[in-house]
């Protein structure tokens, strides 16, 4: 791991210097475009207004997501291991017959 160094992010207009390694600077500035492309949605919902509901609506929107995306992996990795264990099945059943 590098040192980490001051990288500059803006988001909803304020700009934030986050200690970053720099081979991590490319995800921290992807991060802080989804979270500010999420949080002006918010916003422009009109529902929200206070740029700290606004931030807790945003993280509680990409953590329900992030949780989804587990739980269809997670699920899919099931089917796979069931379809991997019928193949192997079929394959034993083949070989000794």
């Amino acid at each position: 791991m590098s040192t980490p160094k001051p990288v500059s992010v803006t988001i909803l207009g304020e700009e934030y210097l986050i200690s970053c390694p720099p081979e991590e600077e490319p995800a921290l500035q992807q991060s802080a475009n989804l979270l500010d492309q999420r949080m002006n949605e918010i916003r422009s919902s009109g529902k929200v207004m206070n740029n700290e509901r606004i931030a807790v609506m945003a993280a509680l929107n990409l953590s329900n997501e992030l949780l989804h995306q587990q739980q269809q992996a997670a699920s899919d990795s099931g089917k796979i291991d069931e379809h991997l264990r019928s193949l192997r099945q079929k394959i034993e059943t083949a070989l000794n017959p």
